[in-house]
């Protein structure tokens, strides 16, 4: 089995396409090699890494069957680039690791969900899609056809730069001033690197606030005389995209701590939408839970 642990990172990286989550995929993967060392009597050792992605596949399939669909994805969970970099993974465009990409996938079944990854991300041919899955070849080519029409309806129509492998020098130019504005506590400056149709969403939380004039109240909040505390910022990345860390330090406190993660989505030029993650992934970010 030891062999097999060089696939670990780009079985999760896989797993976590086809479930949006983070921890989802870690156990994924975890059950993964549990069932290659239970089956690995009849592996014939031809191909370790085709075995092992056919059996992590069908147990995410098995697990989409049981999340119902939406195209708000209340487990969706962000992805450290830096993990993306690692050795034995397979280079990873924004395209097939965006945000946007891993929500608008969640509405597809889980079949057409393998289906279109093994096509678009893997470059597998039809009848190594249909070995995959377990389906004959007819199947496995409807299943990928009605996967890309549905994505078509479920994708967003501005895509800027999503070949990119990570974010531009003009990101992380508009990402600096978002981390300025928010250290500074100026709202008007945090609004300013905003779309006038600037989305802010939260998972878990069913929260959704759209435009301008939604955030300015969220702001006035962060940062108004009333707010909790001092922030500070720290760059970073996330599914191709920049990102920033937040501490809080309340009140009487000596240190900042660990508070939240926001992803940005830009767009023209301008932040058109921030999903807020809390801090539970700071280790695999390569990120302190407190700052002084």
């Amino acid at each position: 089995m030891s062999d097999f642990e060089q696939y670990r990172r780009e079985l999760h990286v896989h797993c976590y396409r086809m479930l949006a989550s983070y921890e989802q995929a870690e156990d994924a993967v975890q059950e993964t090699f549990l069932r290659a060392w239970r089956g690995r009597e009849g592996f014939d050792g031809a191909n370790a890494r085709a075995w092992l992605y056919k059996i992590a596949t069908n147990i995410c399939v098995d697990q989409a069957r049981t999340a119902k669909a939406r195209t708000e994805v209340a487990w969706l969970t962000p992805y450290p680039d830096r993990e993306l970099d690692e050795p034995h993974v397979v280079a990873v465009a924004r395209e097939t690791i965006e945000l946007a990409f891993l929500t608008a996938l969640q509405v597809l079944p889980g079949r057409q969900r393998a289906a279109l990854l093994a096509k678009e991300v893997l470059g597998l041919s039809a009848a190594e899609i249909a070995d995959l899955l377990g389906v004959s070849v007819a199947a496995a080519n409807s299943a990928l056809q009605r996967a890309r029409a549905t994505l078509r309806d479920h994708l967003p129509a501005r895509r800027d730069d999503w070949a990119a492998r990570e974010p531009s020098a003009a990101e992380r130019d508009l990402l600096a001033r978002f981390i300025d504005a928010h250290e500074r506590c100026d709202a008007p400056a945090a609004l300013a690197v905003a779309a006038e149709d600037i989305r802010v969403t939260m998972p878990p939380n069913p929260l959704r606030f759209d435009g301008r004039d939604a955030i300015a109240g969220l702001l006035e909040r962060a940062f108004g005389p009333e707010r909790d505390g001092d922030w500070r910022l720290l760059p970073t990345s996330a599914n191709r995209m920049p990102a920033a860390a937040s501490y809080l330090r309340r009140p009487g406190d000596t240190e900042f701590r660990a508070f939240k993660l926001d992803v940005l989505r830009v767009v023209g030029g301008e932040i058109a939408e921030i999903t807020t993650f809390g801090y539970a992934l700071f280790d695999h970010f390569g990120l302190p839970t407190r700052l002084v």
